[in-house]
């Protein structure tokens, strides 16, 4: 298991002050700052291993930066907290924008980026909760995620325990059938403090939503599930912030956060077949300048 740097953990505290104490300006120059910290390490990550999901992984790190950044109640010295929030990347394949974010967060040294998906590193292709504080459950096979979530969920309101749940799903992985067993699950027994987040860039491996299996219209989806349903930019920190607060209505939460799969890198951005694909040499190093502007 990897252990908290402390350097980090100052930063992470220092940053979250900030983001609680200032105006909406400093709140959002923050988040921007690390979301742009955490783009510049996946493209490194990637690069080095030479494997990963980039695509996703860019579309994904604002939703994650929010999170980390402004909304979870979490203390990377103490990762299994009882009562700390409890927070699951469904979307599993897109390891390494989590990583990123949990590092620049304190809860593992930045340094042990490098080490992503080389052999017996702890940072797999795949989230481990036996290796890497910060994560909650394995994820991967697309569709387990959120029913993890909506157990832990669950769990807090049969205990009565204070923590909230979030859950970050892709929008292709929805055309899993356990995701809508979920849905019905979480609203049957009105889970108020669960938050599912869609990462909707529209894209999945090889093809778009829509032609692979129409996913719209989505919002009523949810909302004939039962969930309370807010749609909002997935890069607009203000909006996620917004979006990210607890139920108003004693139901679940459903956020699609529209996003743009590479989002922060103009070749990659909304193009299917950097679903999986590696950049070469002179393409990441296109990718770290525009994300240096």
């Amino acid at each position: 298991m990897l252990t908290t740097d402390p350097a980090g953990t100052v930063r992470f505290r220092e940053r979250r002050r900030r983001v609680a104490e200032e105006d909406l300006a400093g709140r959002l120059r923050e988040l921007g700052q690390l979301s742009t910290d955490v783009r510049r390490s996946v493209v490194r990550m990637i690069d080095g291993a030479q494997l990963g999901h980039i695509g996703g992984d860019l579309s994904v790190t604002d939703i994650l930066v929010t999170l980390f950044g402004g909304v979870l109640a979490v203390d990377p010295e103490k990762p299994r907290d009882p009562d700390r929030d409890r927070f699951i990347l469904s979307k599993g394949h897109c390891a390494a924008a989590l990583y990123a974010t949990l590092a620049h967060s304190g809860f593992f040294p930045l340094s042990e980026l490098s080490t992503f998906m080389a052999p017996l590193s702890p940072l797999n292709g795949h989230p481990n909760r036996r290796k890497v504080p910060g994560v909650e459950t394995n994820t991967g096979p697309l569709g387990h995620g959120f029913p993890v979530a909506v157990g832990c969920a669950l769990a807090a309101k049969v205990a009565g325990r204070p923590y909230r749940t979030f859950v970050v799903l892709g929008d292709g992985e929805l055309q899993e059938g356990s995701n809508w067993e979920a849905a019905m699950t979480a609203a049957h027994y009105d889970l108020a403090s669960l938050t599912a987040v869609v990462d909707r860039n529209r894209l999945q491996q090889g093809a778009r939503t829509e032609e692979t299996k129409r996913l719209e219209p989505l919002a009523d989806k949810w909302a004939s599930f039962g969930w309370e349903v807010r749609g909002v930019d997935g890069h607009d920190h203000g909006e996620l912030l917004s979006a990210l607060r607890p139920s108003t209505t004693g139901r679940p939460v459903a956020v699609v956060a529209d996003t743009v799969k590479g989002k922060g890198v103009s070749f990659i951005e909304d193009r299917v077949e950097w679903h999986h694909k590696v950049p070469n040499a002179a393409q990441v190093q296109a990718a770290l300048e525009e994300l240096s502007r």
